[in-house]
């Protein structure tokens, strides 16, 4: 299930699945419910040898709690924190300096620091890049899906300087 990213007439985001909405699972570790990844943003991700891979479906947990990135029901394999290239947002949600955006290298504490101006100026980076196809959410970002949600989100949250 790969993702497709663009930005409508209406100048909001979309990324809609390429395929039919997956079957959902639980994390093995913490039991929340994971959201299915395609197996190349595994492969992208995967700080192991792909010969250690098990070509079966993934999940992404997003639980902060817990240590799993990707687990797979069908073979029982799971990868952690420590076996991901990346340091993966939803796990360290409050770190300044880990990436919500991977495509063009915004961290966290990039936007909570920034003015309400430069937030905007900051969306709107994403946002042109997306419509320039410059994106590759579903290679780069851990999640396999657009960063703009949790971008918006952050600088929703974010107090004014």
């Amino acid at each position: 299930m790969a993702t497709e990213c663009s930005v409508s007439v209406a100048d909001s985001p979309t990324c809609k699945p390429h395929a039919h909405s997956p079957q959902f699972a639980f994390c093995p570790m913490c039991s929340m419910r994971g959201k299915a990844v395609t197996l190349q943003t595994v492969k992208a991700q995967a700080a192991i040898s792909l010969r250690q891979l098990q070509l079966q479906p993934f999940w992404f947990c997003h639980s902060p709690h817990c240590p799993v990135v990707y687990f797979s029901p069908a073979s029982g394999q799971m990868l952690t924190v420590d076996q991901v290239r990346e340091r993966v947002y939803q796990k360290e949600p409050d770190s300044p300096d880990v990436l919500v955006c991977y495509c063009f290298q915004y961290r966290v504490g990039d936007i909570q620091l920034a003015s309400a101006a430069e937030r905007a100026a900051v969306i709107a980076d994403i946002k042109a890049g997306i419509a320039a196809d410059q994106c590759a959410c579903e290679l780069r970002n851990p999640q396999g899906t657009c960063c703009l949600g949790n971008v918006q989100r952050i600088a929703k949250q974010a107090p004014s300087p």
